[in-house]
This record gives structure tokens, C-alpha cells and sequence, in this order.
């Protein structure tokens, strides 16, 4: 990988890639060109013949804040063209659909809070390793958005319907243990370890015959998602009407309130 980037730190080491977010704020929150970048990363590594495990890591504290609420009030307030905004809309799900389209496994090693976009882009994955320490939380919902990067069907494929409703609908917090319970996660650690714990996992990955590995990976996403695009499609769509809502402003606006 010979690109440079802004927002990500990307660590090779030998067959393993290790991928950090890092946004430069405190939430480590995903602004259009730190999705951009993603987009780019995972593309880099779809055909990598180098890698076998590709890890995808926040920071300490933040495995990333979702998307930055002040960046999507500000993309409104732009007054993009409608085809500008449908765009613009459409970037989260191709990220997400990039990162699960990576031939080598993925493991997302997550410590702190993953919210809203992460939570969606982590179910992209293979697998999940949650810390003790962190929680997954998706707010969207209640604040007046719509579910979009695909992260319905994905993740009633991972927990559910009920339990899909009660993390997005209700936008009730997971943390942990819950997650492991709810099946949104694999593996649970102690705090701090979550890396350690995703070595180990790509330890025993590089242990698999890697085109025996690479086809059953494919095989098992293609009978897990084969109406992911069916069931949402219309995603980006449903943002635009969305954040057209009296509900949307309010609740982004009273977010924003310092």
C-alpha cells in the first residue's frame, strides 16, 4: 500500500495489515474524507495477495464517534443540488460494501465507544472483538435519520429483528458483554487488549490454507447477504427525506448545542 493518508495510519507487518482510524478530534469522528480514505483502503486491499488479515482499529477511548453531526448539518446547509446530496449519501454504504468485499479477513478490534457509523461499518467485517470497556450505541433513529449503509439487513443477519429494533429503533446501548451475548460480537477481552486479541485471531488465520480460506469467506458472504441490496437499496433516498424533517433539525441542532 503506497497511498498516504490523512485520517488512517496504516501499519504492514508481513502478511497482516493493521489499520487505525484516526480523525484528528476527540470522537474520532468520520468526516466525508475520512470515509473517502476508507473507500480507498479497502479497495487497495480487496485483490492483496501480501495480506491475509486486515485489522481495523480506532483509538483508545473512541473506536470512532460515528459520523461528524456538524459536518452533515453543514453538507445541508450547503444547498447541494439533489444529485450532489444523493452522492454524498451514497458514500457510507459503498465503504462499508468495499470493506466487506476484502478477500483477506477482516477483524474489527474495538475498544471505547463505536457509534453509529462504526457500529455499521464493524458489521462489514468478519469478525468483532469488543473490549471490556466499550459499547456499541446508534442514535440515528433518534435523531430523526433514517438506518443506511446497509446496516439493516446486516445486522438482522448477525442479532436478529428484536434485537436489531432495540439497538436502532430504541437506540438502547450494548456494551460489552451484550454484544457478545446479542451475537453483534465474537470475542470479548479485557480492556485495553483488543488489539492483542485480534493478533492472536490473525495468528491462527495465517494457520488456514489461504485460497481454501478466501472461498469459503465468499461462499459464507453470499448466503448471509444475498438480499442486502434488495432490502436496502433505497438508503440514501431515505436519508434525503429524512433530514428534510423538523425532527432531523431539532434533534441535530439541540446535538450541536455547546
Amino acid at each position: 500500500m503506497n497511498q498516504h493518508y490523512q485520517k488512517l495510519n496504516i501499519e504492514q507487518r508481513g502478511s497482516l495489515c493493521i489499520v487505525t482510524i484516526d480523525t484528528g478530534n476527540k470522537a474520532n469522528a468520520l468526516c466525508l474524507d475520512t470515509l473517502q480514505e476508507l473507500l480507498q483502503c479497502a479497495r487497495s486491499l480487496h485483490d492483496s495477495s501480501d495480506t491475509r488479515c486486515v485489522i481495523l482499529r480506532g483509538q483508545e477511548r473512541w473506536f470512532t464517534g460515528g459520523m461528524d453531526l456538524g459536518a452533515l448539518l453543514q453538507m445541508k446547509q450547503e444547498g447541494l443540488s439533489l444529485a450532489q446530496a444523493r452522492r454524498a449519501a451514497k458514500l457510507g454504504a459503498s465503504v462499508c460494501q468495499a470493506w466487506e468485499d476484502i478477500e483477506p479477513m477482516t477483524i474489527a478490534a474495538i475498544e471505547g465507544a463505536c457509534v453509529g457509523g462504526g457500529v455499521a461499518l464493524s458489521m462489514a467485517l468478519d469478525l468483532r472483538v469488543c473490549a471490556k470497556g466499550s459499547f456499541i450505541y446508534v442514535p440515528e433513529i433518534e435523531r430523526g435519520m433514517n438506518m443506511s449503509w446497509q446496516s439493516v439487513p446486516r445486522s438482522v443477519a448477525l442479532m436478529g429483528p428484536a434485537r436489531s429494533k432495540r439497538l436502532f429503533i430504541l437506540a438502547e446501548r450494548f456494551d460489552a458483554e451484550q454484544a457478545l451475548n446479542a451475537g453483534w460480537s465474537d470475542y470479548i477481552c479485557e480492556t485495553g487488549i483488543a488489539l492483542d486479541k485480534a493478533l492472536e485471531l490473525a495468528a491462527k488465520l495465517e494457520q488456514t490454507p489461504a485460497m481454501a480460506s478466501a472461498m469459503c469467506k465468499q461462499a459464507i458472504n453470499v448466503a448471509a447477504n444475498a438480499l442486502n441490496h434488495a432490502v436496502s437499496y433505497m438508503d440514501a433516498d431515505q436519508w434525503i427525506v429524512a433530514q428534510q424533517s423538523e425532527d432531523f433539525e431539532r434533534a441535530i441542532e439541540a446535538f450541536l448545542k455547546p
